[in-house]
C-alpha cells in the first residue's frame, strides 16, 4: 500500500481510507495545515499513469487540511475521467498535494515556464489549469495548447492567462 512521505500527503490518505472504513479523520489539524490555501491533490499509478487530480484555485475550506481532504476524495471518487478508485488499487497508487500560490496575471508568454510555473487560461466563462512540471510537457506552447483544450478555449481566442508556483508534497 502507499506510505505517505509528508503530513500533507497522509491526510489526503486517511481521507481515501476513510472511504474504505479503514481511517478516521485525524482530530488535532497540525499546524502547518491551519493555513487558508489552494491546493490540487493528483493520484498517479506506480507506472506514471494519472488516475485522480482535483483540486481548488482558491480556497474556499476553512483551512488547508480541509482543502487536502476534500480534494482527496475527489480525486480518487469524483474525478469524472477516471471511474471510483478501489481498494485493491492502493498499493499501486501515488499521491501528491501541490499547494497553490496566488496567481498573477501573465503580460507576455514569455513569463511562463512549464517546469517553474502552473497556468491558468481564462475566456468568456470558461477556463483550463495545468500544474506545472508535468511530465511530457517541455514547452510554453505545448503547455498552453493543452490548458486551452482542457477549457475549451479556441487557440485564437483572446484569453486571459495567469500563472502560479506550487510547493508539491509526496
Amino acid at each position: 500500500m502507499y506510505k505517505a512521505k509528508s503530513i500533507y500527503t497522509e491526510v489526503a490518505l486517511s481521507s481515501i481510507m476513510e472511504n474504505f472504513s479503514k481511517e478516521e479523520k485525524i482530530l488535532s489539524v497540525p499546524e502547518e495545515l491551519k493555513i487558508k490555501a489552494a491546493c490540487f491533490v493528483t493520484l498517479h499509478t506506480v507506472t506514471g499513469e494519472l488516475r485522480g487530480c482535483i483540486g481548488t484555485l482558491e480556497p474556499f475550506r476553512e483551512n488547508l487540511y480541509e482543502e487536502i481532504w476534500g480534494n482527496a476524495k475527489s480525486a480518487a471518487f469524483g474525478d469524472p475521467r477516471f471511474p471510483p478508485l478501489k481498494e485493491d488499487e492502493l498499493k499501486e497508487i501515488e499521491i501528491s498535494v501541490d499547494v497553490l500560490e496566488q496567481a498573477e496575471k501573465v503580460d507576455s508568454i514569455e513569463e511562463l515556464d512549464p517546469k517553474i510555473y502552473g497556468v491558468i487560461v481564462s475566456c468568456r466563462g470558461r477556463r483550463g489549469v495545468l500544474l506545472p512540471d508535468i511530465d511530457g510537457v517541455d514547452s510554453i506552447e505545448e503547455q498552453l495548447s493543452i490548458v486551452r483544450l482542457k477549457g475549451g478555449i479556441g487557440p485564437g481566442e483572446n484569453a486571459d492567462i495567469y500563472k502560479f508556483r506550487v510547493k508539491r508534497y509526496h
